[in-house]
């Protein structure tokens, strides 16, 4: 088990990765529609593309994370993202060199989380989980919201060379902290705990809780489904609604913060664990909440239907994460398999709203009816493994 300071510091570097990759990632979308005419379409298109290599790039990031050491993974990770982000900054100018950069920067990333959530993870106690899990998605979501509320204002400001300059210089501090994390951590002893599988699993029935796992993962995959598609089509949605870049990240963020209270609610209060109906009730309002956001052109609308939809995207997300780190003693290896959902959710929601646009351009909100019908497939999935799981009433 890691030293408590250790896992302070690898808050720490989660806390400025989450704020890192959201303000590039999330804003590379303003930039292409701003810098080379983007519309949604190709923005859905091109967040189908990071999707589709971040799940195999996860996996591998998981796994090598677990043989080869977290930190190493980790040097890896930042090492690569200082190197495109650079790039992208200084030598990239047409959007081919962009998009392979971007794409090149989603594998960097694909080594960092699924090492940090594992990091977070290792050796904690059923309480030490909980609280550390808790800690986590704090301290991810909070760096997210902040970076994406601010981001159209920093954008503005500081110009569009800041995309790639102020996120590289947080992975510059990144990875002086994961090497003197790393030295520090070889001069303390490990120290002996108990498995979370073995405090936690007693409680709850084996087939139980691998039934709440393999619908978490199906969940978690959905609901990014739903978030990435949104992301990629913000600057349509704020175009309707004749918001500039500024005005888009302070409303279009709002989300954001109400999954972070999600998770500060979710931290403190363990009565969601192994409940199916509070999965079911989320993952609802994510369905309902996901066609408003992009159907109705009305702001105070849109900021309610964004309110109840960061607290369902809380609790999902939470459910596969501690479902996760909970059953597993090969924190990296489940980890992996965690983002990769993700990254499965990432490119299927983009991918079927580009194709819808391109399909069936003379439907009105032709993407956003067609993702809405994938997000109803997931509902289906996730009542059948219930149906088929044990105590299915309960």
């Amino acid at each position: 088990m890691y030293s408590r300071k250790i896992k302070t510091g690898v808050f720490l570097l989660e806390g400025l990765n989450s704020f890192s990759v959201t303000y590039y990632f999330y804003y590379f979308y303003f930039f292409t529609q701003q810098q080379f005419g983007f519309g949604n379409q190709a923005n859905l298109a091109l967040a189908a593309a990071s999707g589709l290599i971040c799940a195999p790039a996860s996996l591998f990031g998981g796994r090598f994370a677990q043989r080869a050491g977290y930190f190493t993974a980790l040097k890896i990770g930042f090492g690569i993202m200082i190197v495109t982000l650079t790039l992208g900054g200084l030598a990239a100018t047409s959007p081919v060199a962009h998009i392979a950069l971007m794409l090149v920067t989603v594998v960097g990333m694909s080594f960092t989380w699924p090492t940090l959530e594992a990091l977070t993870s290792e050796g904690e106690s059923g309480a030490g989980l909980q609280r550390n899990v808790g800690i986590y998605n704090v301290v991810w979501a909070g760096n997210a919201a902040l970076a994406y509320f601010t981001g159209g204002a920093w954008l503005e400001k500081l110009g569009r060379q800041s995309l790639f300059f102020l996120p590289l210089a947080m992975q510059i501090v990144q990875l002086g902290l994961t090497f003197w994390l790393h030295q520090q951590s070889t001069r303390a002893q490990p120290v002996a705990t108990v498995s979370p599988a073995a405090v936690t699993m007693a409680a709850v029935p084996a087939a139980r809780a691998q039934t709440f796992l393999r619908m978490a993962w199906l969940a978690n995959p959905f609901a990014y489904i739903a978030v990435n598609t949104l992301v990629a089509a913000m600057p349509g949605v704020a175009q309707n609604l004749k918001l500039t870049t500024a005005q888009a990240g302070f409303c279009c963020s709002l989300w954001c913060f109400a999954r972070l209270a999600a998770f500060f609610g979710l931290w403190f209060w363990a009565g969601w664990h192994y409940r199916f109906r509070w999965l079911l009730t989320s993952y609802l309002v994510l369905v309902g909440t996901f066609m408003v956001i992009l159907v109705v052109p009305n702001l105070a609308v849109v900021v309610l239907a964004e309110l109840a939809l960061g607290g369902a995207l809380g609790l999902i997300y939470y459910s596969s994460l501690f479902y996760s780190m909970d059953a597993a003693d090969t924190k990296g290896v489940h980890g992996g398999i965690h983002e990769a959902a993700i990254g499965l959710g990432s490119f299927a929601g983009p991918a079927v709203g580009a194709a819808a646009l391109h399909f069936l351009p003379q439907v009105t909100n032709a993407g956003a009816w067609a993702v809405s019908g994938l997000l109803l497939c997931g509902l289906a999935g996730l009542v059948g493994i219930r149906i088929k799981g044990p105590n299915p009433t309960a």
